[in-house]
């Protein structure tokens, strides 16, 4: 049975932030590193990688939702200033949009572009649009901007858990690292 008011995330909600974490951080390095590599069966099979591990991303925000629907984080300290606290949940909305608007954009140009993701190789996704080539490339930009501003709000989370952890000394971060203390 959970407790009323945790001091800690529990294991499922842990786990499942580091591996969403991972994952993302990842994909987007590698969306990075391939984007401008030449056209060769290397850089196909490296799409096809960014596209399960998208689809990956997807899955597991929708796991990360349902179980934090479900379970009660533990409260922000009393210590911290309510703008703070108004950022912190406001960033955490954000994370959980953009863990969806990521993945969307890059099937909704997939599929304009007339390139079904088949995750991992086996199940095939739906398109969700028709071929447009006008469109997929439109869709391009905003995947590439919404995949940015994910990256920029990642960044402003990290760099906010660090100076709770290094500056503030409020537990924030060991909350969801309990090895770090």
């Amino acid at each position: 049975m959970q407790t009323p008011n945790p001091i800690r995330y529990d294991n499922v909600a842990i786990l499942l932030h580091w591996l969403v974490a991972l994952v993302i951080v990842g994909n987007f390095a590698l969306g990075v590193y391939m984007h401008e590599l030449q056209l060769t069966p290397w850089k196909l099979k490296l799409y096809s990688w960014h596209k399960w591990a998208g689809v990956s991303v997807f899955l597991l925000a929708a796991l990360r939702i349902a179980w934090r629907a479900t379970h009660r984080p533990p409260a922000l300290p009393d210590s911290m200033p309510e703008w703070q606290k108004a950022v912190a949940h406001g960033g955490h909305h954000l994370l959980y949009m953009l863990m969806f608007a990521v993945p969307v954009t890059g099937w909704l140009m997939s599929s304009a572009l007339g390139v079904q993701t088949v995750y991992f190789g086996v199940l095939p996704i739906p398109d969700l649009l028709g071929k447009n080539k006008e469109l997929g490339e439109t869709l391009k930009v905003v995947h590439e901007v919404v995949n940015f501003t994910m990256a920029a709000v990642v960044l402003g989370h990290a760099l906010a858990a660090l100076k709770h952890h290094y500056k503030d000394h409020d537990g924030i971060l060991s909350r969801m690292a309990p090895w770090i203390r």
